[in-house]
C-alpha cells in the first residue's frame, strides 16, 4: 500500500503522532485516513490511561478566567508532571479553556466539568480535550480543582 505524504502529513499535523505511528495507522487502515485517525485516536487514548495509571503529578498551573463582562470569572488548578510540560504553550491553551468552560456553567465538581461538552466543540467532553494534551505531552494531566465565582450571587 502506497502512503502518500500529504496524508501523512495532515494526519500527524492532527494527531501530533510520530510519522512512523502515522504510517503505520494508514497502512493498518488500507489508506483510509478516517479508519487511521480513528486507529491512533484509540492508541492516544490506550496511552493516555496507561500513564495516568502508572505516573504522579508534581507541577502545574492555576489558571484564571473572568467574562469580558467581568461579572464572571473562575480559578482551576490543572496539574501535570514537569514543570516543562507546565510551561508549554499548549498545556496553557488547555488550562484557559477549562477556565473559561468552568466560568460558563456551575459545576458541582471536577467530575461533572469532565464529563461535560466542550462548549466550542460539543462532540467532545473535557475529559476528551485533557486526553488529547496527555497524547501530545506524554505526561499525565489532573485537573485537580475548581472555583467559579459570580458577582450576581
Amino acid at each position: 500500500m502506497v502512503v502518500s505524504i500529504q496524508d501523512v502529513k495532515k494526519l500527524r499535523d492532527l494527531t501530533s503522532a510520530s510519522i512512523l505511528d502515522v504510517k503505520k495507522a494508514l497502512d493498518e487502515g488500507s489508506g483510509d485516513f478516517e479508519k487511521a485517525k480513528e486507529l491512533l485516536v484509540e492508541r492516544g487514548k490506550a496511552i493516555a490511561a496507561k500513564k495516568s495509571a502508572e505516573r504522579t503529578v508534581g507541577d502545574g498551573l492555576v489558571e484564571s478566567y473572568v467574562h469580558s463582562t467581568g461579572k464572571v470569572g473562575s480559578l482551576i488548578v490543572l496539574l501535570c508532571e514537569t514543570d516543562f510540560v507546565a510551561k508549554t504553550d499548549e498545556f496553557k491553551q488547555l488550562a484557559h479553556e477549562i477556565a473559561m468552560q468552568v466560568a460558563a456553567r456551575e459545576y458541582s465538581g471536577v467530575d461533572e466539568v469532565l464529563a461535560d461538552a466542550y462548549i466550542r466543540d460539543t462532540s467532545k467532553k473535557i475529559r476528551d480535550l485533557i486526553t488529547e494534551a496527555i497524547a501530545k505531552t506524554g505526561e499525565k494531566i489532573v485537573l485537580s480543582k475548581i472555583c467559579r465565582f459570580s458577582a450576581l450571587e
